[in-house]
């Protein structure tokens, strides 16, 4: 990489910062409700009954992505549907955060999953792809650190107020008066997050554009670049953006595109269904959501995932995305060994693991995308690849739900976290194998096949794809 590539400069950082509070936005509005405060807005189903309402969100998130992905390089400013997008997301997410558990705060909660789904893993992506195309690895790394941060913060405090709804429960108090104790510690909880991810919404619509050279900024934050060379770069990609050859048929036609997509897909179930079940995990390992214990359980697990995120995201860069999922690929199956195991001990490790790739778990969609395939064709391809890697993410709140409540009726109800490590380890083997068949050169065959078809240059831009 030349050795003017250095830093990000402060317009690159306002984007990561404008993405970081984005993801801290899903942590806070989409994964705790159904984690620390299943219970709380759904007294019947629990965990269960609130991902019902994020998977419904998350497939139909999905489904609009799909049919969008053909005009995305069609749209002429990404960056203002991005910001229409945040606001309405924090407007539905002051719904989530002032609504007592009833049909308005379902309601708002629908509405904040599918808006934020759209607006933090694919559109602000296209921004990422766009300013970062080289770096997106280490950018992608640092931006997720979002995940584990926004555990650890928020750990704790929504861990009282799952205390105190357990608590008052055992007592006999009825729903109503629960309810009335403890929603004020949750609008405590969730404030503070609100009115930084606002600042941060006002940051992206003043700071960022859609292109760095915009800005009179470089992509990769590359000051090698002449404006004059940057300027044409850009004007290329804009204009090259409309004709992609990667249409939806023939996307879905190139089995690399699944061999890759389908692991991205694994990781994320992992991690984000995983994560969304942590204080039903740690508890039927015995440590209790709110204690001493578990909060320094988990302020543990951030640090791991904090530094798993930048890690797993430098080696992106350095030595491909392949080679980094690859390392993921075992941390999940080492994970779900552990959890296997069982006991105190060895489901702590195995989520300290599982930390280790949670955060770079949503790195990868966008980074395999600006790697394995052209610049130009970035948000067509990635129009597909991040639509089906996030439908199988979005299904995991319920799948993992699912899997520890299988034997309810045996358990009396009590979590067990040993079917979720199981399918936490077999989709770490399949992916595994998934990457290794995965070949970067037969991406290139592809593409040229595409473009000879289209009458398109051909070139040596994919030649070397790590």
């Amino acid at each position: 990489m030349n050795q003017n590539v250095k830093g990000f400069g402060f317009r690159g950082w306002m984007l990561m910062i404008y993405q970081l509070l984005a993801y801290l936005a899903m942590v806070c509005f989409t994964n705790w409700p159904m984690n620390a405060l299943g219970d709380f807005y759904d007294p019947v189903m629990g965990a269960q009954g609130v991902s019902k309402i994020y998977t419904m969100a998350a497939v139909i998130g999905v489904v609009i992505q799909v049919i969008a992905s053909p005009f995305i390089g069609k749209i002429k400013n990404i960056h203002a549907l991005s910001i229409v997008m945040g606001v309405i997301s924090m407007v539905a997410a002051f719904g989530v955060m002032m609504c007592a558990p009833g049909t308005l705060w379902n309601v708002s909660y629908f509405v904040t999953c599918l808006v934020l789904i759209i607006w933090c893993t694919f559109v602000i992506g296209i921004l990422i792809g766009q300013w970062f195309p080289r770096r997106k690895g280490v950018v992608m790394g640092l931006v997720t650190i979002a995940f584990p941060i926004g555990n650890a913060l928020m750990g704790p405090v929504l861990g009282k107020a799952m205390g105190m709804t357990m608590g008052m429960a055992a007592e006999g108090a009825p729903y109503e008066v629960i309810v009335g104790a403890v929603t004020p510690v949750v609008r405590s909880a969730f404030l503070p997050f609100f009115i930084i991810i606002c600042i941060g919404i006002v940051i992206g619509a003043v700071l960022v554009k859609d292109y760095p050279e915009m800005v009179g900024a470089y992509r990769d934050n590359d000051k090698s670049m002449t404006p004059e060379k940057a300027k044409a770069m850009m004007e290329f990609e804009i204009e090259n953006k409309k004709t992609s050859v990667w249409t939806l048929g023939k996307t879905l036609a190139c089995p690399d595109f699944w061999l890759i997509t389908l692991p991205m897909g694994f990781l994320l179930m992992a991690a984000v269904g995983m994560m969304t079940q942590t204080a039903n995990i740690f508890g039927s390992a015995g440590i209790v959501p709110g204690g001493n214990e578990f909060n320094m359980v988990m302020m543990v697990n951030a640090i791991f995932a904090i530094v798993g995120s930048y890690v797993l995201g430098l080696l992106d860069t350095k030595i491909g995305t392949r080679k980094s999922m690859l390392i993921a690929m075992v941390l999940m199956v080492v994970s779900g060994i552990l959890g296997i195991i069982g006991g105190k001990t060895m489901v702590v490790a195995a989520m300290w693991i599982l930390g280790i790739f949670m955060g770079a778990s949503s790195n990868y969609t966008v980074s395999g995308s600006v790697q394995y395939w052209r610049i130009e064709d970035f948000p067509t391809v990635f129009g597909k690849v991040n639509p089906l890697a996030n439908l199988m993410n979005n299904m995991a709140p319920l799948v993992i739900a699912g899997l520890m409540f299988m034997n309810a009726a045996q358990t009396h109800g009590q979590p067990q976290a040993g079917p979720a490590f199981a399918f936490v380890g077999i989709a770490g083997a399949v992916s595994f194998v998934l990457l290794l068949l995965f070949k970067p050169a037969r991406v290139k065959k592809y593409d040229d096949k595409y473009r000879a078809a289209a009458g398109k240059p051909l070139d040596d831009a994919l030649v070397g794809r790590k």
